[in-house]
C-alpha cells in the first residue's frame, strides 16, 4: 500500500461472530449492521465475508449504502435503517432493499408511491420505545395496524431500539427494561389483533448480550462484531473475548534530528528539550487521526516500539518522537491501531483519547485510506 491503509483480519471476524452467536438464545439470528462503510472497515468487503460465515441478513443506514452493496453483489435481505426520500424510493423496487417506515407521515409516502406505480415496497416498522429518534409510538397501534393491513406494502418486520444498553447503572437498566417491556407488549397487542408481524428484533450489539431474555428474531449486531467496544467502560455481561478486526497503518516519509529549543509543525506547541529524533508519517486528519490529539496524546508503533505523537497533526501528516528507536527508515510501516510485535494499541485508546468513541472513530477515516481488504492467508 501507498501511504495509509487498513489491514483486516479474516479470522478475528469469525471468531467475533462465533462468539456472539453463541451467546444469542436459539432461532436468533445475527443481523450485521455494515453502515458507515461497516464502521470504517469497508462494507463491501465485510459483507462479503459475513456471507461466507452464514449470515443472510445485513442494515446499513442510507439507500446509497444498500444500493452499493446490492451493486457489489451482496444478497439476502437488506435493512435500511434511516430515511429515504420518495424520489429515490424507485430503487428500493429495482434493487429488492427493505424500507424503514420512520413514522406513520413516511409509511404514507411509501404507500403513496406504491399505489401510484403498481409496486409492492418491502418494509419493516420501526417504533419509538423511548429514545426519541425516529419511529411510530406505541399507542399508535391502529396506525402500525393499518400499515400491515393496507394491503400496498409488503411490512415484513418491526422492531425497536435499546438507547443505554451498555451500561449497568440501575436508573439505565430500569430504562432499558421499560424499553423492552413496552415493546413487547406492542409486538404482544398486535398479535392478538390478529397482525402477522413478520421478523421482529429490538436487540443491537450490547443489548443482546446484556438483555438476552428479550431476543426475538435478529441480533443487529455492529460495533461490537469488530472485536472493539465503544467506549473501554461500556458494560457487558459476558466476556466476549474479542479479537480486533483492524489495522490502522502509514508510512514514514522522513526522518530528522532536531537540536534543543528547535520546534515541530504549525503552531510551534513542541519544543524539544533534547537531542530529538523526529519521524514525519502519512497520516493525518483529512484521513480521520482526530486532530484534538495533537500535543502528545497519540501514540503509534515503530520498529516494535511504542513512539509518541508532537506537534500539531495535520491534515496529511504528523510528526513522532523515535528518539532511541534504531534504524528507523523512511517507508517504514507505523501503527496507529494494532499490533507489531509486542506491542499494541487498540482503538478504544486512541477514541478515548480523543474524547470520542470507536464509533465515531471509525466511521471518520477517510477515503483516503487505503486497502479495507481481508489479508490474504499465508
Amino acid at each position: 500500500m501507498n501511504r495509509t491503509w487498513i489491514e483486516l483480519d479474516r479470522e478475528a471476524l469469525a471468531h467475533n461472530i462465533r462468539r456472539y452467536q453463541s451467546l444469542l438464545p436459539a432461532g436468533c439470528r445475527i443481523m450485521g449492521v455494515v453502515k458507515a462503510d461497516a464502521y470504517g472497515h469497508g462494507a463491501r468487503a465485510v459483507a462479503a465475508q459475513l456471507w461466507e460465515l452464514g449470515i443472510r441478513h445485513f442494515a446499513t443506514a442510507t439507500l446509497d449504502e444498500a444500493v452499493q452493496l446490492r451493486e457489489a453483489g451482496i444478497q439476502g435481505e437488506i435493512l435500511i435503517l434511516g430515511y429515504s426520500a420518495p424520489a429515490y424510493f424507485h430503487l428500493l423496487a429495482e434493487h429488492g432493499l427493505t424500507q424503514t417506515a420512520t413514522c406513520p407521515d413516511h409509511a404514507a409516502q411509501l404507500e403513496t408511491y406504491c399505489r401510484e406505480n403498481g409496486v409492492r415496497l418491502k418494509v419493516h416498522i420501526a417504533v419509538d420505545t423511548g429514545m426519541h429518534r425516529i419511529g411510530f409510538l406505541p399507542e399508535d397501534l391502529d396506525a402500525i395496524r393499518r400499515v400491515y393491513e393496507n394491503g400496498v406494502l409488503q411490512v415484513t418486520g418491526i422492531y425497536s431500539h435499546l438507547c443505554v444498553a451498555d451500561t449497568d447503572e440501575e436508573e439505565h437498566v430500569d430504562f432499558s427494561r421499560r424499553q423492552a417491556e413496552t415493546f413487547k407488549s406492542v409486538v404482544e397487542s398486535l398479535q392478538a389483533r390478529g397482525v402477522e408481524l413478520g421478523t421482529v428484533h429490538l436487540l443491537s450489539s450490547y443489548a443482546a448480550v446484556n438483555y438476552p431474555e428479550y431476543a426475538y428474531d435478529y441480533a443487529r449486531l455492529g460495533i461490537l462484531m469488530f472485536g472493539v467496544k465503544s467506549s473501554p467502560a461500556d458494560y457487558l455481561r459476558e466476556d466476549l473475548q474479542p479479537m480486533p478486526v483492524m489495522t490502522l497503518k502509514a508510512r514514514i516519509t522522513s526522518v530528522r534530528e532536531i537540536g534543543p529549543g528547535e520546534t515541530v509543525s504549525y503552531g510551534r506547541i513542541f519544543r524539544a528539550e533534547r537531542p530529538t529524533k523526529v519521524a514525519s508519517v502519512s497520516i493525518g486528519y483529512a484521513d480521520g487521526i482526530p486532530r484534538c490529539l495533537s500535543g502528545g496524546k497519540l501514540r503509534a508503533i515503530v520498529r516494535g516500539q511504542y513512539a509518541q505523537g508532537i506537534g500539531r497533526i495535520c491534515m496529511d501528516q504528523l510528526m513522532l518522537d523515535v528518539t532511541g528507536i534504531e534504524d528507523v527508515r523512511v517507508g517504514d510501516e507505523v501503527v496507529f491501531i494494532g499490533r507489531q510485535g509486542d506491542c499494541v494499541i487498540y482503538a478504544e485508546e486512541l477514541a478515548e483519547n480523543a474524547g470520542t468513541i470507536t464509533n465515531e472513530l471509525f466511521s471518520r477515516l477517510g477515503a483516503r485510506v487505503e486497502g479495507r481488504c481481508f489479508r490474504q492467508e499465508a
